[in-house]
């Protein structure tokens, strides 16, 4: 048996889609696309779907692009509802933002349903990376020259040179997208260097990455 939530209302994410796969005594989820606003609906909905007798629910996030607050909504429907059913339930597989927002928070991201830790305090975790997430996006063009420069200069892979990018503005305190412009000035053989505490947290961060 497969399935998949059907359309919802406006406010339901766009692109988002449930695929539900029934074997015996278990369900597969697979949600494919993003957990923002509207994703516990859509769960809600295939939950609702799911035929009797199911005695686990795996669900596989690794085509989960990215989450925001809401997708903490829907790892505590889904939490939820196999408490209410007595039921096995686990989130595996996650990869990207997903599964560095997970870490962020301080969940398990080989099972977040079974860390610990309260509502409110991962929420405000979580609502921090995603406006850092935000700015990201609305500084990209430079940030991806500066990964570009880490990547030729320090052999390190798109992911690898996000993180250091990353660690080098927490460390600094300074705003990722001043980090990636200094980066990308200094990559000019007349460029200026990087202010000192900058220079400082990349050693830092790309010594932690063996670099």
């Amino acid at each position: 048996m497969t399935s998949a939530a059907p359309p919802g209302p406006t406010d339901r994410p766009p692109g988002l889609v449930i695929e539900c796969r029934v074997e015996e005594e278990r369900a597969l989820l697979v949600p494919r696309g993003d957990l923002v606003q509207g994703c516990a609906e859509l769960l809600a909905e295939a939950l609702a779907g799911l035929p009797p007798g199911i005695a686990r629910i795996d669900a596989d996030m690794r085509h989960v692009v990215f989450m925001d607050t809401a997708g903490m909504r829907f790892l505590d429907l889904l939490s939820g509802y196999g408490q209410r059913q007595s039921l096995a339930v686990a989130a595996r597989h996650w990869r990207g933002q997903p599964r560095r927002t997970l870490e962020l928070t301080g969940l398990d991201p080989d099972d977040p349903l079974r860390a610990p830790g309260t509502e409110p305090e991962r929420l405000h975790v979580l609502q921090e990376e995603v406006e850092q997430l935000r700015q990201a996006i609305a500084s990209r063009p430079v940030i991806d020259q500066a990964r570009g420069v880490l990547m030729a200069v320090h052999a390190c892979t798109p992911d690898a040179a996000w993180e250091i990018l990353r660690e080098a503005s927490q460390l600094s305190n300074t705003k990722l997208r001043a980090v990636a412009e200094a980066v990308t000035a200094g990559a000019s053989g007349d460029g200026p260097a990087p202010p000192p505490e900058v220079r400082a947290a990349l050693r830092a961060a790309l010594v932690r990455h063996g670099r």
